[in-house]
């Protein structure tokens, strides 16, 4: 490969990564808001029990896509080096493979679905809404699913493998645009939960046309042919299990807490949890954009600096984390009930309780996703293969036990179990035994154990002194939100200021911020207003 070549691939590289920085920020910020003003819709014009029926069935897709986890992941990264040799003939026969895999997905999802099947009256508690039949509503959804497998879908692996994610995302963005829009207007006018559905699975199949023509146009000279020879085809299978194993456990605990609720509470408690989880997934969609920024780096890292180094690094970045994380806890803490007040409605208030344990769930899933950021940037997935796995059954038994005593609080409580005594430490030990210095693992949960009672302590205070204020719901809501972010600052910079962490943080949110401002002037350099 000649050095014209590689400096192309550099350039595009480049490009590619500013112009994925722009679009992703804004469809991550989009996707929070646009499902905010859908769930706004179906409360306000259904009801709620119409709003639980929506969270239930988004739970049995989860289920139902486990078939293609992994996949998607493994034919991507199978991608990259055909690419960067401009071997047409090897990414034809990828895509041919690929093409053959997404249609058997659709077959066992079928299956799997149809198998399932007379377990659907089972799901939930209670009568469903009037006029609704929730067998037909499982086999439209079953319908749609197995159709965006069929539809054209394996051709959207090429944006991911060529690094141009901003097409997808711009793509996403129109096609999302039109489907709530029209979901919005049918739902308004006709108020008919049916064809709110049709809508929404018509433009599923919709997005995944799009993808396919544009792919086409894209890459005209990149279609489904030919075949892997044998060793190489095994090698993408071996990864396709590999990582189904890993991340079906994190699917299970996703799925599972809608799921139990639904079958033992019923479908409006389900739409009350769900409107508070809401929040808390918007929040960690935010968080998420910090840590993606960091995966790249980190990778490299990894590979090119000492093991005491990237401890180091590690620590850093765990503190600087822990404090953002802390401080979107005390935030939660002061705003949680305003703001569901003024969303949702005084009938539609859960208990202190519920926000307390979703304020600690926030804070250690966000702990883990620290630590799974370094464990997919160091490879460790055969290892890992189980964890997810053992987290997702301890969780699942915890719920159905704890559901019945104590309700969605046990639901909540369970899932937290499931992080803080089996996902977060086995990561730990899989990073110490095969990533950093074993000797150090003690000191790293010691430090974990200071964070944690500390932001405790300062939410605690923070929640204090919110409570001081008796206002109308405005404007307690912008006091609140004034307090909550100044006071956990004003704390954290007064316990923390001295700490090595702290210090060493400043210098990585410094790197970090400049990088991403190097790609941002990149792109206006680059692109020269052309489009992508």
């Amino acid at each position: 490969m000649n050095e014209a070549h590689n400096a192309g691939i550099k350039l595009e590289r480049g490009k590619n990564a500013a112009r994925n920085v722009v679009f992703g920020g804004a469809y991550r910020l989009y996707a929070m808001l646009a499902p905010f003003v859908m769930r706004t819709v179906l409360l306000y014009q259904l009801g709620v029990d119409f709003l639980g029926l929506d969270s239930l069935f988004a739970s049995i897709l989860q289920v139902l896509n486990l078939a293609e986890l992994g996949v998607g992941s493994a034919m991507v990264f199978s991608m990259y080096k055909p690419i960067v040799e401009d071997d047409r003939e090897s990414l034809c026969a990828l895509l041919n493979l690929y093409r053959k895999i997404y249609y058997g997905i659709g077959l066992v999802i079928l299956a799997a679905g149809l198998a399932i099947s007379p377990l659907v009256p089972t799901l939930v508690k209670g009568a469903v809404p009037e006029g609704m039949s929730l067998r037909t509503l499982y086999y439209m959804n079953l319908g749609g699913t197995v159709l965006s497998y069929w539809v054209f879908a394996y051709k959207g692996c090429l944006f991911d493998a060529h690094q141009r994610l901003d097409v997808a995302h711009k793509i996403h963005l129109v096609v999302d645009t039109l489907k709530y829009a029209v979901s919005i207007l049918l739902v308004c006018v006709y108020h008919n939960y049916y064809l709110y559905l049709i809508a929404r699975l018509g433009f599923e199949i919709v997005y995944n046309v799009c993808r396919f023509y544009f792919a086409g146009r894209y890459y005209p000279n990149l279609k489904p042919s030919g075949a892997l020879d044998p060793e190489k085809k095994r090698l993408i299978l071996s990864r396709v299990r590999d990582l189904f194993t890993a991340r079906l456990g994190g699917v299970v605990m996703n799925a599972a807490d809608a799921l139990v609720i639904s079958g033992f509470l019923g479908l409006h408690e389900l739409a009350v949890y769900q409107n508070y989880y809401f929040v808390v997934s918007s929040l960690r969609a935010c968080l998420e954009v910090i840590l993606s920024s960091s995966l790249a780096g980190i990778g490299n890292s990894l590979l090119t600096e000492t093991s005491e180094k990237n401890y180091w690094d590690f620590r850093r970045l765990t503190f600087l984390f822990c404090w953002i994380t802390g401080l979107c806890c005390c935030m939660l803490m002061a705003l949680y009930q305003p703001f569901m007040r003024l969303w949702t409605g005084e009938e539609l208030l859960m208990p202190m309780s519920v926000v307390v344990s979703l304020v600690v769930y926030l804070y250690v899933v966000e702990v883990n996703r620290i630590t799974n950021i370094y464990k997919d940037a160091a490879g460790i997935w055969y290892e890992d293969r189980f964890r997810p796995l053992t987290a997702a059954v301890v969780n699942v038994l915890l719920n159905v036990i704890t559901v019945r005593y104590i309700g969605i609080f046990g639901v909540i409580f369970s899932t937290v179990v499931a992080f803080a005594a089996v996902e977060l430490p086995w990561l730990i030990l899989n990073l110490f035994r095969l990533v950093f210095p074993r000797g150090y693992a003690g000191a790293y949960v010691k430090s974990l154990l200071w964070y944690l009672s500390v932001t405790a302590a300062v939410c605690a205070a923070t929640y204090g002194v919110c409570a001081l204020w008796s206002l109308t719901l405005i404007p307690t809501i912008i006091v609140r939100a004034l307090i909550s972010f100044c006071l956990p600052n004003l704390l954290f910079l007064l316990i923390y200021r001295r700490t090595e962490e702290f210090q060493g943080s400043l210098e990585l949110a410094d790197r970090l911020t400049r990088g991403k401002i190097k790609l941002l002037k990149r792109l206006k350099a680059d692109t020269g207003g052309t489009r992508a």
